[in-house]
């Protein structure tokens, strides 16, 4: 069965869907679950591959650690420092998506930089996207590879990094004011970009230490909007849970999802194979949640990463968790949360019988089937989403 990207509204290709329904009809009931457990996963290899490039000591690593959720001494982080560190880009998986891949690029400014040599070094071609950091004014060697990459017909984005010291300094001033400041500093990079010959430039103002602050939703927005459709799930599942804003869209992106795979679970009901649909639906189930778990960053390794961010302990995140997920993802405790049981156990006779019949028993079968896990998604999916928000808040604040 050939893999295919998912489609802008998420929907599952007709011909897989009738190439996964041949498969499993051949089947018996544990080669068939395995079958679509399988199918599931393929549709979550979408690459995304970002590359961050800067001067040396300009941010770049501390962004690629922060951007995946990391700090700079975490397990798996990329190397900082003022000296530069990276020679050859290095590449640095995302702790959750394996599928997301941030680029430490080599440091530019050097005397002989040329961006176009540059680009080639570090294979242009493979990258979604590049951020462009400086750490104060923007120069020439970052506006020749803006220009080379707009040339070459990427994307790109300028990063004003450390924004935190900045911050820091100007708080010694009388009549200090951090809107103020941070326009100015805005207007400073703009007007800089513009004199070296960028026009209409925009500038991200960015903490690698404070993430959530200053201009992560405004970057996150315009990066959104500027990637292909079936990569805007992949960026957003990604991000690291620190705003409530990007908290409400991670929850939308799983939301177009249950759709799809709730549209799965009613082709599946139309095999007739003696407890296949139950099963089915409870190991689609049980991945979703699993997914909107580590999404929202509500597993355990997620928590304490928060709490030493946050200063928090363990225990009161941990008592913020509503739902009755939080004790353990089986089908025992996703039939407790959803008083679901019951349902189940009728979908699973209803399917059975009305699948042997032809056209209509068919049809019943499958809107039975997609109305159950269509339900018990979406209220997994508020639940954990509510967990979620609850959680940010009492870590980081209200500002967020």
């Amino acid at each position: 069965m050939a893999r295919s990207k998912v489609s802008g509204d998420y929907s599952i290709p007709q011909k897989d869907l009738e190439d996964l329904k041949d498969t499993i009809t051949s089947q018996d009931l544990p080669t068939a679950i395995n079958t679509i457990k399988e199918y599931l996963k393929q549709q979550d290899l979408v690459e995304l591959n970002i590359g961050v490039a800067g001067e040396s000591g300009s941010g770049k690593s501390t962004f690629v650690n922060a951007f995946r959720g990391l700090g700079d001494e975490d397990k798996g982080s990329a190397k900082t420092g003022v000296v530069e560190t990276t020679l050859e880009p290095e590449v640095y998986h995302h702790p959750k998506y394996n599928n997301v891949k941030v680029w430490d690029l080599p440091g530019i400014g050097t005397p002989n930089f040329k961006a176009d040599e540059y680009l080639q070094q570090v294979e242009f071609e493979r990258y979604d996207f590049f951020i462009i950091i400086a750490s104060d004014r923007f120069r020439e060697c970052h506006t020749q590879l803006a220009k080379e990459i707009m040339r070459m017909g990427k994307k790109f984005y300028f990063v004003r990094s450390k924004i935190d010291a900045s911050i820091t300094a100007e708080k010694r001033k009388k009549n200090f004011d951090l809107e103020e400041t941070l326009d100015a500093i805005r207007e400073d990079c703009v007007n800089g970009l513009r004199k070296i010959g960028i026009e209409d430039p925009v500038v991200f103002l960015i903490s690698g230490w404070e993430l959530g602050k200053y201009d992560l939703n405004l970057l996150q927005d315009r990066m959104e909007k500027e990637l292909p459709q079936h990569k805007r799930r992949v960026l957003l599942l990604a991000l690291p849970n620190i705003t409530l804003e990007i908290n409400e869209k991670k929850k939308k992106a799983l939301e177009e999802n249950i759709v799809r795979v709730a549209f799965l679970s009613a082709c599946v009901a139309a095999v007739p194979i003696p407890g296949l649909s139950i099963a089915v639906d409870l190991v689609i189930v049980k991945r979703e949640i699993e997914i909107y778990y580590s999404t929202f960053g509500l597993d355990d390794p997620s928590l304490q990463m928060l709490c030493e961010k946050s200063g928090k302990s363990f225990q009161q995140l941990k008592s913020l968790l509503k739902s009755p997920l939080s004790g353990g993802i089986n089908p025992a405790s996703i039939l407790t949360l959803l008083g679901a049981a019951s349902i189940l156990i009728a979908e699973d006779v209803v399917e059975l019988t009305l699948s042997f019949l032809p056209i209509i028993g068919t049809v019943v079968a499958g809107g039975f089937s997609y109305a159950t896990v269509y339900f018990m998604l979406n209220k997994a999916l508020n639940d954990l989403a509510e967990d979620a928000r609850n959680v940010l808040m009492a870590a980081v604040g209200t500002d967020v």
